[in-house]
């Protein structure tokens, strides 16, 4: 098979739990695309491809390589027209725009005070070390006092989740009756924290709970492939 998906995961090479690669593993399915997952750790992925990134997801299909989850959709978008649409046209793309930008400047702040010792202690040693230095230089803090800001960031949670659930009172989905590219960026960052960490970011009997159990059993329940932590 020409067509691979570098994926972020720590020590067990079967769990990967990037939100990112997460959003192309649902666009691939959704497209109804076979494709090999090829695992990375932190530190090799400067060494894939030739140095082609320092980020993943990287999807080489043939001989093309793309790198970043929405330019991914995008080009399977374009290269895959006659296959199920990620956007449903120009207006799906620019809420898709909107979502992502909610999705990391609300959403994966919080996940990731809530899980980010549980993320450093999945990895292996070298790539603990590199986690340890990037994530403290980002924060301004160490992992363990960022740590300790998680249980207020937990109580807090279902706060940042009202545009979503206050969108599922009228349809299934952020695309409506069926899912888009739309939902598989917010499904992504649920998966992050329930890949790689025990702790329960969402509620029983919640909309949000509901719609991400249907997210997990779409494509033949990909998201279900790898279990909960």
């Amino acid at each position: 098979m020409s067509r691979k998906l570098y994926s972020l995961c720590g020590t067990d090479r079967a769990r990967p739990f990037s939100p990112h690669v997460w959003k192309t593993k649902l666009s691939l399915a959704h497209k109804g695309l076979d494709f090999d997952v090829v695992p990375v750790g932190f530190t090799e992925i400067p060494k894939v491809e030739e140095g082609a990134t320092r980020l993943v997801p990287l999807l080489r299909d043939g001989d093309q390589l793309v790198q970043d989850s929405f330019a991914i959709a995008v080009y399977l978008e374009e290269n895959y027209p006659d296959r199920p649409s990620l956007f449903g046209g120009p207006g799906g793309v620019a809420m898709a725009r909107y979502v992502e930008g909610w999705s990391q400047t609300t959403l994966h702040p919080v996940i990731a005070r809530i899980v980010i010792t549980d993320i450093h202690d999945s990895l292996d040693p070298v790539d603990r070390a590199y986690f340890r230095e990037s994530r403290e230089a980002r924060f301004g803090a160490s992992l363990e006092a960022v740590a300790e800001t998680g249980g207020a960031a937990l109580a807090t949670f279902a706060e940042k989740l009202e545009p979503l659930r206050h969108m599922l009172k009228f349809q299934p989905y952020l695309g409506g009756e069926r899912p888009l590219f739309a939902d598989y960026i917010v499904f992504g960052a649920l998966q992050w924290a329930r890949i790689v960490s025990p702790q329960q970011l969402l509620s029983p009997g919640d909309s949000v709970t509901s719609w991400f159990e249907r997210c997990l059993d779409l494509h033949d329940g990909i998201g279900r492939s790898v279990t909960a932590a």
